[in-house]
């Protein structure tokens, strides 16, 4: 049994609602997000002409919403830290830092991808 509370369509709305908040939020407070939100804005157009199949248009911009997704995971898993304690810990320290390793990682498959589909697309030395 779920816990209580709203279902159905209200309960789509509000998490629909929440997502907004959140993606507004990351929006305005994190600067890391408005960057890979530019950089999606500016790749997902050259992955329509970079591209030459359906298949592979979405190969190249998957791996950018992927970026963003990450990232987000990253900015939520640095507040709740951020919010439990303000002091120096080793373990807050190396949660921030594997947040931060998941979005280098995410942004290595956006180059490798992307250089991969160019690879193949101009048979680049």
């Amino acid at each position: 049994m779920g816990k209580p509370g709203h279902n159905g369509i209200r309960r789509v709305i509000l998490a629909t609602q929440f997502s907004a908040q959140g993606l507004a939020y990351a929006w305005k407070k994190e600067s890391a997000f408005r960057q890979e939100v530019s950089l999606s804005l500016v790749m997902t157009p050259a992955a329509f002409w970079l591209g030459r199949t359906a298949v592979e248009i979405l190969v190249l911009i998957l791996p950018l919403a992927l970026v963003l997704i990450v990232e987000l995971l990253n900015s939520a898993i640095e507040a709740t830290v951020d919010r439990i304690s303000d002091k120096q810990h080793e373990l807050a320290g190396s949660a921030k830092d594997m947040g931060s390793a998941a979005v280098f990682i995410s942004l290595l498959v956006v180059a490798a991808v992307w250089a991969t589909v160019a690879w193949q697309r101009f048979g680049l030395p």
